[in-house]
């Protein structure tokens, strides 16, 4: 396997010389979008997508998938204004694999073509296969959780009606009555089921969510919640999509078991939302250290130790890749529908930021 600073020399050295003698002069955003495809790995991913040799042959998916890689890089907020800068400008067009204007795909091919990426979780798995390639056999220090806006480009799904409880019986029970046990709640089950099995439980339709801002003011929105695992030099390793109404709590075990499966780390680092006891207890289990910010919902608020609030300070990088994901790799500009384009659409995004991360390791 390449290290980072074996690939980063090749595209600088050899890869920028040879495609400016080939395409042309490249803009900075242009070796941006080079360095980020270098680290894409695209091989075994695609192969579900390739011909079978049974119907007509469909448009090359690599370059499609160069393509959507390239309006997050540019930050295009459509697919419409993608193509057309990939129709105007020669460079970006052969980056992506098509010599001539007339061989891009029209716009309804790009759009059976992300619905097969949504289907499949290809984003998903490029990202998977990144993160394990190049971080699987490092020792991460800290792995800082945290879940953010993602607002939709549709209508929240109707709620169901609640069901009336049935009426408690008050005082004590009287002898030999056996009174039905409520049943056990998401966060005391997530520990004993696997990260698919809590995945399938967690809601992703559209919705409205609410928190309270750093100002204190409370902020709702319709759409979708992005939950992040990010590890030092902001590099994001897992991401699950939900409904914006999900308390962050409900996602850290599935994201414990997520990035557990892709690197090494050693303390997690977490703030008052997620202070419940499955959640220590779960760190723990993993051989982590969990620094979580107290809640005080149950009395005095009892403040960090020293040495863990001056850890608990590297969480800070959670907030900026989320920032980042928003102000330059397209999160703000959702406009497809459903909880797996959406989470395609922003994988993309995910995609070129750590790669666009991972290269700072060795600058």
């Amino acid at each position: 396997m390449r290290s980072l600073l074996d690939i980063w020399n090749h595209v600088q050295r050899h890869l920028f010389p040879v495609l400016e003698e080939e395409v042309g002069p490249l803009t900075e955003k242009d070796r941006h979008f080079v360095e980020v495809m270098s680290l894409v790995p695209l091989g075994q991913v695609l192969e579900p997508y390739r011909w079978s040799g049974v119907g007509c042959p469909p448009k090359e998916r690599a370059w499609i998938v160069h393509a959507f890689i390239a309006k997050a890089v540019y930050q295009f907020p459509t697919t419409r204004a993608l193509l057309d800068a990939l129709a105007a400008r020669p460079v970006l067009r052969r980056l992506c694999g098509w010599e001539s204007a007339s061989e891009i795909p029209h716009e309804s091919t790009f759009s059976r073509a992300f619905a097969d990426f949504s289907r499949g979780g290809l984003t998903q798995k490029i990202h998977q296969a990144m993160t394990q390639t190049h971080l699987g056999q490092k020792l991460v220090g800290h792995v800082s959780r945290d879940a953010t806006a993602i607002e939709g480009h549709e209508k929240p799904a109707v709620k169901p009606a609640p069901v009336p409880a049935a009426p408690k019986k008050r005082g004590r029970p009287a002898k030999g009555e056996v009174r039905p046990t409520p049943p056990p709640k998401r966060l005391e089950q997530q520990p004993t089921r696997t990260l698919a099995e809590n995945l399938t439980d967690l809601p992703q339709v559209c919705d409205v969510g609410c928190k309270r801002n750093s100002k204190g003011h409370q902020e709702t929105w319709i759409g979708y919640k992005l939950h992040l695992d990010t590890i030092d030099g902001d590099i994001p390793v897992s991401a699950i999509l939900t409904s914006a109404s999900v308390h962050d709590s409900q996602v850290a075990i599935p994201l414990a078991q997520m990035t557990a499966q892709r690197v090494r780390s050693l303390y997690d680092l977490m703030d008052s939302a997620y202070d419940a006891p499955q959640i220590h207890e779960f760190s723990r289990g993993l051989g982590h250290v969990p620094i979580i910010d107290p809640n005080p919902r149950r009395g005095e608020k009892i403040p960090l130790a020293p040495a863990e609030k001056a850890r608990f300070n590297e969480r800070t990088a959670a907030e900026r890749v989320n920032s980042q994901l928003k102000d330059n790799y397209g999160a703000r500009f959702v406009r497809v529908r459903g909880a797996a384009k959406v989470m395609t659409h922003l994988m993309f995004g995910v995609i070129a930021l750590t790669a666009t991360q991972l290269y700072q390791l060795v600058l």
